[in-house]
């Protein structure tokens, strides 16, 4: 049997490596990349740091409006699709690779898995909501990481096709801490543990508009401590191109191997983020998070107290809001154990 997984953004290439260990194990593993972060820092230090098998294919899809960027996805997937004529497509997440994935599969009548399904920030605004429906609506199996993404997908109709397994960045998280040595970024950035905010910002709402970026700048100017800033290269460019200047406290770097960020997570005081996943392994890390946004997917580590909403366009001084911000609920596990290997099994029972 074959099984191609189709990948192109950091996060997939996370939640694929644990899964890639176990189905390469029984089955004719293709990964497929669209190539949608196609720098080294974005992509191949992640296959690098993670072991994930070098794709059989690089579409080299990067750029572009997302319509546009979708499109021409779409339309390579489906070429290698014909191609590969596999048993089972897998796609991950919420991203433009996801969704051209997902619609390329079912135009042909394959069998589609989602990982991740079910997950909803009930902002339409966001392109990743977008993608996140269709796909789960077009796909045959639906893989959900929480309760509440159970929830969702019986609420929309699906409930027959959604399979409680929690989730895989449970696994992505373990390999990574378990290979990493922890000295080595750390004594690179002259950083002591627990003495420094650690910052990722990419979400259009919040870096394209010059006014939003510059208060969330200003306010981690006023932080007590270093913030260490891994900027993505979108974020980079338009921070450059906005004469943007930046506190001596916030200490820009270039994106590091997955295995490096999760080093800084785990040693980090709090982790400041709009990115989704980077929410969730804070969770797992037991790290408070200040999520600069107005909704979360990741509802649980809200509820649970260790993940704080704040959203820059109603909060002029950040800062405050910031520093006070301490988890005052029990930590509970609450995103599963053994996730791959419950995949794994659920996978070789469609096949059954």
């Amino acid at each position: 049997m074959k099984v191609l997984s189709i990948v192109g953004a950091r996060p997939q290439f996370v939640k694929l490596a644990p899964l890639s260990k176990e189905i390469s194990s029984k089955f004719n593993e293709v990964i497929v990349h669209t190539g949608q972060h196609f720098d080294e820092e974005m992509s191949q230090f992640f296959f690098n740091d993670l072991g994930i098998p070098q794709p059989k294919y690089n579409l080299e899809i990067s750029g572009g409006h997302h319509g546009e960027q979708t499109g021409r996805m779409l339309k390579a997937i489906e070429e290698v699709l014909y191609l590969e004529k596999p048993d089972l497509v897998i796609v991950f997440g919420d991203t433009n690779s996801t969704l051209a994935g997902a619609l390329a599969a079912t135009k042909i009548k394959l069998r589609i898995l989602h990982i991740e399904a079910g997950l909803r920030s009930f902002n339409k605004f966001m392109p990743e909501e977008t993608n996140r429906i269709v796909t789960d609506h077009v796909s045959d199996y639906l893989f959900a990481p929480t309760l509440t993404a159970m929830k969702n997908l019986r609420r929309e109709g699906l409930k027959d096709k959604a399979i409680f397994t929690g989730d895989i960045m449970v696994d992505s998280l373990e390999m990574a801490i378990n290979v990493a040595d922890s000295n080595k970024i750390l004594e690179s950035l002259d950083l002591s543990l627990n003495d420094y905010y650690l910052c990722t910002l990419h979400r259009p709402y919040n870096v394209d508009d010059e006014k939003i970026i510059i208060r969330i700048l200003k306010g981690l100017g006023k932080l007590s401590k270093t913030v260490i800033f891994p900027i993505h290269p979108r974020t980079k460019t338009i921070i450059k191109n906005n004469n943007v200047r930046l506190s001596s406290n916030i200490k820009v770097i270039n994106p590091v191997g997955y295995i490096d960020f999760c080093i800084l997570q785990a040693n980090s005081l709090k982790i400041i983020t709009d990115s989704g996943g980077i929410q969730k392994e804070a969770y797992l890390l037991k790290k408070p998070c200040i999520t600069l946004r107005s909704e979360t997917e990741w509802v649980e580590t809200i509820k649970s107290g260790w993940n704080l909403l704040l959203n820059p366009k109603e909060v002029l001084d950040i800062s405050v809001l910031i520093e006070n911000f301490q988890p005052k609920k029990k930590y509970c596990q609450i995103f599963g154990q053994n996730v791959a290997k419950r995949m794994f099994n659920e996978i070789v029972r469609i096949f059954s």
